[in-house]
């Protein structure tokens, strides 16, 4: 598994097409996409996304990344990074923010490469 994080609109997806060879017509997105596409497609990207839709889904998140690792170990995870800016008010939004904070942290752990973008920029930071 590859994991690419950073922060919003900073070219992660173009950045995963550039080090992968994955075209953005074969990337999964995770504004609509099931679980069971997850466990099957090349490249998923708005993962964040996807956490926010199936929250109330997710009770165990070390349970949740290990079923996406083992269905799916060579996929290309694509995620915003959540944790750096002001913590919200909402108390959704906050369990949203560590639910996706941890589903990503344990998938990193799995993963054989983390890389993180900035500005377009890729820096491997695991791998």
């Amino acid at each position: 598994m590859i994991i690419i994080i950073g922060g919003a609109f900073q070219g992660k997806k173009e950045y995963a097409e550039r080090v992968t060879g994955i075209s953005g017509d074969q990337m999964t997105d995770g504004v609509e996409c099931s679980l069971e596409e997850i466990y099957s497609c090349q490249c998923l990207y708005h993962f964040h996304e996807w956490v926010r839709r199936k929250l109330p889904d997710i009770k165990d998140y070390e349970q949740e990344a290990r079923k996406i690792f083992e269905a799916n170990p060579e996929l290309v995870l694509i995620a915003n990074e959540l944790g750096c800016g002001v913590v919200p008010v909402n108390a959704f939004d906050r369990n949203f923010r560590e639910t996706e904070g941890r589903l990503i942290t344990c998938l990193a752990g799995m993963s054989s490469e983390v890389h993180r973008v900035v500005c377009g920029i890729g820096t491997v930071i695991k791998g």
